[in-house]
């Protein structure tokens, strides 16, 4: 049978084609969990529907993907004039998820704002409009440089590629645990590890490109086909 993934999926007040508020998810993110052999499986936000014994028993792995600014409240702070309005269904619906799968230990891919989820549950705090710099975080490609036996770098086969990038808020004070495994050339942390369970959490889009970059796909194939341990078989990548 086919591994089914399951995909975060967030509401939207808007989706061509319907009357009222939908519950939506980036095709390309499901094009790629199909091209690494799973069946994605759309999660509408429910907080607290998924325990970990739940989660782990019904799929494969996780996906959170990107979305909108988190509350601030969700991480201690104020909010900054610069962070969107939040959905705080879904804030608490991927939270959930995170924890969920923590504590399941499930193999789970968590992209940019899912990323920073992953920092907010471990205690840590985001930067809510990142400064200007030479780095085009907020719409572009740009290089990011991984630590060579990051779970990230070993999925790649790399440890130094240019990435499809679009946010303007990032990790500040780091979570609990969570190590540091990949930056951008302006200090941005690009890639978190956590200690115990099996995420690959990276701040930029790997789907955008998945289809032509075999290293981006090889982040959602990662999630059946655990990589192997050791330092990555290529030491860059390029376009």
């Amino acid at each position: 049978m086919t591994p089914l993934v399951a995909v975060a999926a967030m509401r939207s007040p808007r989706a061509e084609g319907l009357r009222r508020h939908a519950v939506v998810a980036a095709e390309k993110v499901l094009e790629a969990v199909r091209r690494a052999g799973g069946e994605p499986v759309l999660l509408p936000p429910a907080p607290g529907a998924w325990s970990a014994q739940r989660l782990a028993a019904t799929f494969a792995a996780l996906v959170v993907p990107g979305g909108g600014d988190l509350e601030p409240s969700t991480y201690g702070a104020e909010p900054s004039p610069l962070t969107q309005p939040g959905d705080a269904v879904n804030d608490a619906a991927d939270l959930a998820l995170l924890r969920a799968a923590v504590t399941a230990r499930i193999p789970t891919l968590a992209i940019c704002r899912g990323m920073q989820a992953l920092n907010v549950i471990c205690g840590g705090t985001l930067i809510q409009d990142l400064p200007r710099t030479e780095v085009p975080h907020r719409e572009g490609f740009h290089r990011v440089r991984l630590e060579s036996d990051s779970l990230v770098a070993r999925a790649m086969g790399t440890t130094e590629l240019d990435v499809s990038s679009y946010h303007h808020q990032a990790v500040d004070r780091v979570g609990d645990g969570l190590r540091v495994t990949g930056r951008a050339a302006d200090g941005c942390v690009e890639a978190l590890e956590h200690p115990d369970a099996p995420i690959l959490a990276v701040q930029w889009h790997p789907e955008d490109d998945a289809d032509v970059q075999p290293a981006e796909q090889a982040l959602f194939d990662a999630l059946l086909r655990p990589p192997a341990a050791g330092p990555p078989t290529e030491s860059a990548s390029d376009r």
